[in-house]
C-alpha cells in the first residue's frame, strides 16, 4: 500500500461527475486499499476517488475512530446511489481533505438509504444515520462534482474566499501528500 496525493479545491477533477466502475480488477482493489491508507494518514473519515485523481465512482468510509462509532466497519462503496433521504436534517460542522483547515456547518438529512457495490461487485442497500450518513452524503457529493463549500451562503463564500485561494495556490502547510497541479489526474 502507498500514500496517494490528495487533490485540492481548484483541481478540475473535483468538479467533474465521475464515471461508473464497470469492472473490478486487482489494480482497482489495490487503489481502494491505498485510498484507505491515504485517508487514515490524513486523519479523514472518508475519501472519494476523484480526491486522489481517479475518475471513478468509488469512495471509502471509516468512522470507527470517532467516539460512539467504534463498531462501524470500514467500507468501500462502488457506484453508490442515494435512494432516499430523511426529511429530518441537522447542521453539523464538516471539513474536507481537499479543503484543508476549513470547517463549517452544513445542513444535511440525518439518514439516507444508499445502494452500492462492494469489491466483489455484489450489490448492497443499507440505511445510514447521523455521522455515517453525513460522511456518505459528503463523499457521494464528491462523485457528483459537488464540494461542501457549495452549501455556503454568499456571506460564508466571501468570508472564506482568501482561504480558498490559498488552497488553490497551494500556499498552506499541509501535513499529507497533495497533488502538485490543478490539472492533476492519477488515472484516467
Amino acid at each position: 500500500m502507498s500514500l496517494l496525493p490528495i487533490t485540492l479545491c481548484g483541481d478540475k477533477i473535483l468538479r467533474k461527475k465521475t464515471s461508473l466502475v464497470t469492472d473490478i480488477d486487482d489494480k482497482t482493489i489495490g487503489i481502494i486499499a491505498d485510498m484507505f491508507e491515504t485517508m487514515r494518514n490524513a486523519n479523514g473519515v472518508g475519501l472519494a476517488a476523484n480526491q486522489i485523481g481517479l475518475n471513478k465512482q468509488i469512495f471509502v468510509v471509516d468512522v470507527s475512530p470517532v467516539e460512539g462509532y467504534e463498531k462501524y466497519k470500514p467500507i468501500a462503496m462502488i457506484n453508490p446511489k442515494i435512494i432516499s433521504k430523511s426529511d429530518d436534517t441537522n447542521s453539523v460542522e464538516e471539513g474536507c481533505l481537499s479543503i484543508p483547515e476549513l470547517r463549517a456547518e452544513v445542513i444535511r438529512p440525518k439518514s439516507v438509504f444508499v445502494s452500492f457495490f462492494d469489491v466483489d461487485m455484489k450489490e448492497h442497500t443499507i440505511e445510514a444515520e447521523e455521522l455515517f450518513a453525513r460522511v456518505i452524503q459528503h463523499e457521494y457529493d464528491h462523485l457528483q462534482g459537488i464540494l461542501f463549500i457549495d452549501y455556503f451562503d454568499d456571506d460564508m463564500k466571501k468570508r472564506y474566499k482568501k482561504h480558498l485561494e490559498k488552497i488553490r495556490k497551494r500556499k498552506l502547510d499541509i501535513d499529507y501528500p497533495i497533488s502538485s497541479s490543478t490539472d492533476y489526474y492519477l488515472i484516467k
